[in-house]
C-alpha cells in the first residue's frame, strides 16, 4: 500500500509564495531530489500541475531529468483526460480516487503544494507525512500553507542542511 507525502518550501514565518527567499543551492536540493527515488508518481492538484507541466517540459537538468518522466496523478474537477506531461487525471472524487491509488500502489506518492487538494486529503486522512522544507528567510506577506486550517501534528524527524534550510517531517494527526 502506497503513502501519501505531502511536500512544500516555505519560509520561516510560513509563506508558500515562492520567490527570492527560496534557497536553490545547496545539501538540501539533493535531499529534496532523492524524496523522489522509488516513488510510484507525483500527486498534484491542477493548478500545481498546470503551472508544474507549463515549465518542466522545456528545462534539462536534475530537476527535469527526474521530474519529467515521473508519472502524475491529477486530481481535478474541470480538467478532461487525457493530460499531457505524463500525466493522468484522477477519476471521480478527488479523496476517494486518491485512496483508491494508495490501494493499487505500492510505492508511495509525492504530493506536491499546499493548497486545495492538500487540504482535502489531510482533513480526511489520506496524507501520511507532511515535509516541510523551511527556507531561511521571513517575508511578512504572502500564503500560508493549507489555506490556514488547523492541522495538529507529531513530529518524526528534523534536518539541517548547510544552505540553512531545514527539513521538518511530521505526521498529521488524524481528525
Amino acid at each position: 500500500m502506497a503513502r501519501v507525502i505531502n511536500t512544500t518550501a516555505l519560509t520561516v514565518d510560513g509563506l508558500t509564495d515562492v520567490g527570492e527567499w527560496y534557497v536553490a543551492d545547496g545539501g538540501h536540493d539533493q535531499a529534496s531530489l532523492d524524496q523522489f527515488a522509488g516513488v510510484a508518481g507525483l500527486l498534484l492538484g491542477r493548478k500545481t500541475y498546470e503551472g508544474l507541466a507549463g515549465f518542466w517540459p522545456q528545462q534539462t537538468g536534475p530537476w527535469a531529468d527526474l521530474l519529467n518522466p515521473l508519472p502524475k496523478f491529477v486530481a481535478s474537477r474541470t480538467l478532461d483526460g487525457p493530460l499531457d506531461w505524463n500525466a493522468t487525471l484522477v477519476e471521480g472524487d478527488a479523496v476517494e480516487g486518491v485512496a483508491r491509488l494508495k490501494d493499487e500502489l505500492d510505492d508511495d506518492l509525492v504530493l506536491s503544494g499546499c493548497g486545495e487538494l492538500a487540504r482535502a486529503l489531510i482533513a480526511h486522512g489520506v496524507v501520511d507525512e507532511l515535509r516541510f522544507w523551511v527556507h531561511p528567510a521571513v517575508w511578512g506577506e504572502g500564503s500560508r500553507p493549507y489555506g490556514g486550517d488547523r492541522i495538529r501534528m507529531r513530529l518524526l524527524d528534523s534536518t539541517a542542511f548547510d544552505s540553512g534550510v531545514t527539513l521538518l517531517r511530521y505526521e498529521p494527526l488524524r481528525p
